[in-house]
């Protein structure tokens, strides 16, 4: 039987619309340079098994929900990667695109360290001083009144710490370990101070004066900076520096280290988990795509003793991997309620 021209461009869309359009040999991630080492690791892994190499980009948490969540088909990304949960506002904007079949991996832990040359002594520091160093606005003499930041050095701080300039390089706005930074070290110590008044445990705003350098999506720049400037510190996950333990260190942060333990045990104060999300409406059409999430959510790869391990990630204990598989696996529709709670997990 002979079909018209507009009978077939209308069953076109039709397929488009299911997903069958999507069709694709080559897997496409996006999203958080924290997670970007671990998911490129897999896709190595993954391409060495005679399968296309995926194509993973380091383009933020925020950058990358962002084009996760434009749309269904062969132009848009089949997982981000996210060193925080999803914003109920990202959720939103994906559902409005018709993105609303979507599964979360928790991939493991990771922590946000303060970092600075191999070359410098130890330095401690709460996360009331690296606030002070970086708020667009702190207490005054008083502390009855707020007033734009003065600090130049790190003693003008706290006279127990080096007469040492302040300057940080750290992540931009798209990045999730800017959102974590910011909820967990800003937000956090702006409740030690009234003169913050009803934003108090909510300030967050980072200063605008060269003091706090916002870097690209590549944590590897931010590393080679450290290593020609002995004064200044750079923000980043627990990775870079697990990589790069010859030539940079983590100031210790109230008091405690980061390392595999104070993290994975939730001691380290800036410790957070990561995640991958997974657009299901890819999973049947794009070539290894189910392939490579069992990859990926793998013991061997994930697990305790898993390869991540190797480069940095912190894994999850035994039972709540086993929760993560059994989600991901089952292709666990993500919801609103969950989004709300910041999980992955019905």
């Amino acid at each position: 039987m002979n079909m018209s021209k507009r009978a077939i461009v209308w069953l076109l869309g039709i397929a488009s619309l299911s997903g069958v359009a999507v069709a694709r040999d080559q897997i496409y991630i996006v999203g958080s340079s924290t997670v970007y080492p671990f998911t490129t690791y897999v896709a190595k892994a993954f391409a060495a098994k005679s399968n296309p190499l995926p194509r993973v980009e380091s383009t933020g948490t925020g950058g990358g929900m962002k084009l996760f969540c434009a749309g269904v088909g062969p132009d848009t990304p089949d997982m981000t990667n996210a060193s925080r949960p999803m914003k109920q506002s990202e959720y939103e904007t994906c559902v409005k695109n018709g993105v609303n079949d979507i599964t979360g991996m928790k991939v493991g832990f990771d922590g946000i360290v303060f970092a600075h040359s191999q070359k410098n002594p130890d330095i401690s520091l709460t996360r009331e001083q690296i606030f002070l160093a970086l708020a667009e606005e702190v207490p005054s003499k008083d502390g009855k009144s707020l007033v734009k930041n003065p600090y130049k050095t790190w003693n003008e701080i706290d006279p127990s710490l080096p007469n040492r300039k302040i300057v940080v390089y750290g992540p931009p706005t798209t990045s999730g370990t800017r959102d974590s930074f910011e909820e967990m070290v800003m937000e956090h110590a702006s409740k030690h101070f009234d003169a913050y008044g009803e934003q108090k445990g909510k300030y967050k705003a980072i200063r605008q004066d060269d003091v706090y350098v916002p870097a690209a999506e590549n944590d590897d720049l931010v590393v080679r900076k450290l290593t020609k400037d002995l004064e200044a510190f750079g923000i980043f996950g627990y990775s870079y520096l697990e990589e790069n333990a010859d030539k940079i260190q983590g100031a210790h942060v109230d008091g405690k280290d980061p390392n595999f333990k104070t993290i994975s045990s939730g001691e380290y104060p800036i410790a957070r988990g990561l995640y991958l999300y997974i657009k299901n409406a890819h999973r049947n059409d794009v070539k290894g795509m189910e392939a490579f999430i069992k990859l990926y959510t793998n013991a061997n790869m994930i697990g305790l003793k898993g390869a991540l391990q190797r480069i940095g990630l912190i894994p999850m204990d035994e039972r709540e991997l086993k929760k993560v598989q059994v989600a991901v696996w089952a292709q666990t529709k993500l919801t609103e309620a969950m989004v709300k709670k910041n999980t992955i997990l019905p």
